[in-house]
C-alpha cells in the first residue's frame, strides 16, 4: 500500500508525517485490498483541515475530511471516519456472499 502526504497552506514536519504514515498503515489490517492513501494536510485560519482518500482494488474509494484545532487529533479523527467507511464496505461485501457450501449442501438434502 503506497501512503502520499501532502501539505497545503503549511510546512509538515518530518515528525507529523512519520505519524501520519504511521496511522495510515493501520488501515491495511482492516482491509486488504486498499492500493493507497492519500493525506491531504490544511491550515485554515486557527483550524487544520485533514482530508484522507484511500483507494481499494474494483473502483472502491473511501474519502473523509474532518476540521479541528489541533492537527494530531484532526488525523486521528479523519482516519478513524475512513476506518469505518472501510468496514461497512467489508460487511456488505462478506454479506452478499452466500452460506458456505457445507452449510447449503449439508443439512438439507435428505
Amino acid at each position: 500500500m503506497k501512503i502520499f502526504v501532502k501539505a497545503r497552506h503549511m510546512e509538515a514536519t518530518e515528525s507529523i508525517r512519520e505519524y501520519v504514515e504511521s496511522k495510515a498503515s493501520k488501515l491495511e489490517r482492516f482491509y486488504d485490498n486498499l492500493q493507497s492513501v492519500e493525506i491531504t494536510l490544511d491550515l485554515e485560519a486557527d483550524h487544520a483541515v485533514v482530508e484522507a482518500v484511500a483507494t481499494a482494488k474494483r473502483k472502491s474509494t473511501f474519502v473523509a475530511t474532518h476540521r479541528e484545532p489541533d492537527l494530531y487529533a484532526c488525523v486521528d479523527h479523519c482516519l478513524d471516519k475512513i476506518e469505518e467507511q472501510i468496514r461497512r464496505h467489508k460487511d456488505k461485501v462478506r454479506d452478499r456472499q452466500g452460506p458456505p457450501h457445507s452449510e447449503s449442501m449439508g443439512e438439507g438434502t435428505p
